[in-house]
């Protein structure tokens, strides 16, 4: 089934059906709220919630049309979102630009970082952004949510454990993030708010698209309306969802509505470093991999990252073509503060 979170005036939001061709809905309060109240009482709501999705594509319950506009993110805010590192292909290329070496612990040992959660980006708000020489870039990811997660399970129980599939933009702020990482203490001003797509699917919804933890399908980057990114999220991606949730539970139990990142999707090019999608090759999910690839090759950067009025799609379709979640569709804007009464 698929679930979206329709805006309201509440900071959680209405929690909907939608038909698998995303053109209706179905509002199911009397069933859960919202997302969140429906992954607290999973085992008891997931049935109920199928017998309406059902009922949606036979015409059997009444709906409303779906706009993927009045979409909040799923998860408006969620108790953890945690974003892995599992294409370690990205990783390489970063450390490779600045002569560091990857360590062999990373092949084993999956890159995790706790990003903030108490409030999301709807998958058509702004990136905003006080000055575009923070280099901002996105990143194009798939993401899942979790049910309860006990300390210490393994790598099945976290596949198990996996409640809905959807995808994220994780906003970066490039220029920021090599002085916050020099403190030894991680991400923080340099990870700005995510946003998600408009609709989160059960893994069964993905047929056999889904296995062993992984998305086997395309993520399609769009740049003003330019394709960017096709990267195949089941290639080259060395740790599973199962792997990356059992990594985050190693020492701490995850409360049922955990979010999960993939980190930036990234495909190898006949064993080497991706190539631009006009060279003939899948393609980048984020921009700073480009830049990369470019010092690699040139010594320097030659892409700009985002600037103002720059526009950016995630999306993911189908083997025929469909738009599984929706997509993610935002312009980078100038944040103004807003002025202080006095």
């Amino acid at each position: 089934m698929k679930l979206a979170t329709l805006k309201d005036s509440t900071r959680d939001g209405r929690l909907v059906v939608v038909s698998r061709d995303l053109t209706r809905c179905c509002d199911v309060a009397h069933i859960a709220r919202t997302l969140q109240a429906a992954l607290d009482d999973w085992e008891r709501v997931a049935p109920r919630l199928a017998q309406v999705a059902e009922s949606v594509e036979t015409g059997a319950q009444p709906t409303i049309r779906f706009h993927e506009h009045d979409a909040a993110s799923p998860l408006p805010r969620a108790y953890q979102w945690a974003d892995g590192s599992a294409y370690l292909n990205h990783v390489e290329l970063v450390r490779r630009a600045r002569g560091a070496e990857m360590p062999a612990s990373f092949w084993t040992d999956p890159l995790m970082y706790q990003g903030g959660s108490d409030g999301f980006l709807a998958p058509r708000d702004p990136i905003l952004a006080a000055d575009e020489t923070c280099g901002i870039d996105m990143e194009g990811e798939v993401a899942v949510i979790t049910g309860d997660v006990a300390m210490g399970s393994g790598a099945q129980a976290g596949r198990d454990a996996i409640r809905l599939v959807m995808l994220v933009n994780d906003v970066s702020l490039r220029g920021l993030i090599p002085d916050e990482l020099a403190k030894g203490f991680g991400f923080f001003q340099s990870k700005p708010a995510s946003a998600f797509s408009p609709v989160a699917v059960t893994p069964d919804e993905l047929g056999a698209s889904w296995h062993d933890g992984k998305v086997s399908l395309p993520l399609l980057v769009s740049l003003n309306g330019r394709a960017f990114g096709k990267a195949n999220a089941g290639i080259d991606m060395t740790f599973d969802f199962g792997q990356l949730i059992a990594h985050a539970a190693k020492t701490r139990n995850l409360a049922a509505g955990t979010i999960i990142g993939s980190g930036t999707v990234s495909n190898k090019l006949d064993g080497g470093a991706g190539r631009a999608i006009e060279d003939g090759g899948e393609g980048y999910s984020c921009i700073a991999e480009i830049r990369m690839i470019e010092t690699i090759e040139t010594g320097s950067p030659k892409t700009p990252f985002l600037k103002f009025g720059d526009q950016v799609r995630i999306e993911m379709k189908d083997r025929a073509g469909r738009s599984i979640f929706g997509a993610i569709e935002q312009t980078v804007e100038r944040y103004r503060k807003a002025e202080s009464s006095e």
